[in-house]
C-alpha cells in the first residue's frame, strides 16, 4: 500500500488531466497537477482525495482565498497545506508574481 500526496500548482494554459505527473516508488505516490487558475482548484483538490490522496500542498502563489476554497473542498481527513514564503523571498515572490502575470 502507497502513501498518497499531491502538490498543486497555478501555470497558465494547462490540463490539470493531461499534464500531471505522478511518480510511485518505494511506498509513496507523488502527484503534481498545474492548475490553469486557482477557480479550479477545489474541485482537483476533491477529485485528488478521492483517489487517496491524504496531504495536497498548495503553491505559495495561491492566496489566502484559495487556499480555504480548497481546504472547504476536501474532506476534512485529508491534510491541506500552503506553502508560504519566509519574510526574505516577500520581494523576490512579488517579482515573480509580476512577472508571471504579464
Amino acid at each position: 500500500m502507497s502513501v498518497t500526496w499531491a502538490y498543486l500548482y497555478e501555470h497558465p494554459d494547462t490540463d490539470p488531466v493531461a499534464d500531471r505527473t505522478e511518480i510511485d516508488r518505494a511506498g509513496q505516490r507523488t502527484i503534481l497537477v498545474p492548475v490553469a487558475d486557482s477557480a479550479a482548484a477545489p474541485g482537483i483538490a476533491a477529485g485528488l482525495a478521492e483517489e487517496g490522496a491524504a496531504l495536497i500542498e498548495l503553491c505559495g502563489g495561491f492566496s489566502l482565498e484559495a487556499a480555504a476554497a480548497v481546504r472547504a473542498a476536501a474532506p476534512a481527513h485529508v491534510a491541506i497545506g500552503h506553502v508560504v514564503f519566509s519574510a526574505e523571498s516577500v520581494r523576490a515572490a512579488a517579482a515573480y508574481s509580476e512577472a508571471a502575470s504579464s
